[in-house]
């Protein structure tokens, strides 16, 4: 009798809270709705947005430039590693066989070096 009368509460309690929890749900999504259309809400997002799209080339710029800074630098600290992007690498003694670069600086590889082999798959 005592599970059965403790299984009864629990449903019970399961289900007054669960309606109570729901009930506060949806006030606070209520409140949250209200305050985002309020005027003086909108008003003050509007000039955020605006902030923002007159200032976003801006911080991509230096976001750019930044990003040149640091492959510069990371050039200068790391041997063999040009910072442009068809810039060559000379430091290539550590690649595999399989891989090679063309007259240009670009990484190529042999497709038949990789894997366990043709007829060589569990």
């Amino acid at each position: 009798m005592g599970k059965l009368s403790f299984l009864v509460g629990l449903g019970a309690g399961y289900v007054l809270g669960a309606k109570a929890g729901r009930q506060r749900y949806e006030q606070i999504k209520d409140r949250a709705n209200q305050a985002w259309g309020h005027p003086q809400v909108q008003d003050t997002v509007e000039k955020a947005s605006e902030q923002v799209k007159a200032k976003a080339p801006q911080v991509a710029a230096a976001a750019g430039t930044a990003a040149q800074k640091a492959a510069g630098q990371a050039a200068r600290v790391t041997p063999g590693v040009s910072s442009g992007p068809e810039a060559p690498n000379t430091a290539d003694e550590d690649l595999p066989e399989t891989i090679h670069r063309d007259e240009k600086g670009k990484l190529h590889a042999e497709p038949g070096g990789f894997g366990p082999g043709p007829g060589n798959l569990p």
